[in-house]
């Protein structure tokens, strides 16, 4: 089992936003959409096998690792050695160039090792997202959507075995979006890897294996 959320029970502090799940399993190499209306929850379901947000109670389990159970260091050092997240936000740094924000994870994460065999990739795969041309770019200087794919491509480089999309193709115009989503869909085949996709766009969800509908996965009696 790739992802395995159990008996879950979440809520942001201050008393809002509240989410209980009583189980969702994914396979190795399965590739699922998520889908629910606006606020229903699903950014924190990624956020939650992340390891970037902590349930209250129940377990979060990423290929064999109770990350729920990890301390915060462990919990960023899984997710930058395994899981391949792509936020919304982008979070991509300013000062760095495009090049070496796609190298960010070898720079922080302890177990992966940056060298010329990684560098050539990250440089084949710009290319394959329409970025080839500004590696030597800041982000601020990128539109929307180039921002989304140099995200994107940070995600696919150190190869891991969960990649959690959040609205890939959002920023995105149909040929880009095509392209985006081929590269997420191949990357889970070629590394037998799993894919969890938060969308909105239903023209997507025939090339996923399976859809997971937000308010089929929320337990009874959940605010959500």
């Amino acid at each position: 089992m790739s992802i395995r959320i159990r008996d879950l029970d979440f809520a942001y502090p201050g008393g809002g936003f509240q989410l209980a799940i009583g189980d969702l399993a994914i396979e190795r190499g399965e590739t699922v959409a998520l889908v629910g209306p606006s606020g229903c929850g699903k950014t924190t379901v990624l956020h939650l096998v992340a390891g970037i947000a902590v349930p209250d109670a129940g377990t979060v389990t990423v290929d064999g690792e109770t990350v729920s159970a990890l301390d915060e260091p462990a919990r960023r050092d899984f997710r930058a050695r395994r899981i391949g997240p792509v936020f919304q936000e982008f979070e991509l740094l300013d000062y760095l160039t495009v090049f070496e924000n796609m190298l960010l994870p070898y720079r922080i994460a302890p177990g992966l090792e940056l060298d010329d065999a990684v560098r050539a990739r990250a440089e084949v795969l710009a290319g394959e997202l329409g970025l080839g041309d500004k590696l030597g770019r800041r982000p601020r200087r990128l539109s929307q959507g180039e921002r989304q794919r140099v995200a994107i491509g940070r995600a696919l480089l150190p190869e891991p075995i969960v990649l959690l999309a959040d609205e890939p193709t959002g920023n995105l115009d149909p040929t880009n979006s095509t392209t985006v989503l081929d590269l997420l869909l191949e990357h889970a085949k070629r590394q037998d890897a799993t894919l969890l996709t938060v969308t909105h766009d239903h023209t997507l969800l025939p090339r996923f294996d399976r859809v997971v509908h937000m308010e089929e996965l929320v337990r009874a009696g959940s605010p959500a």
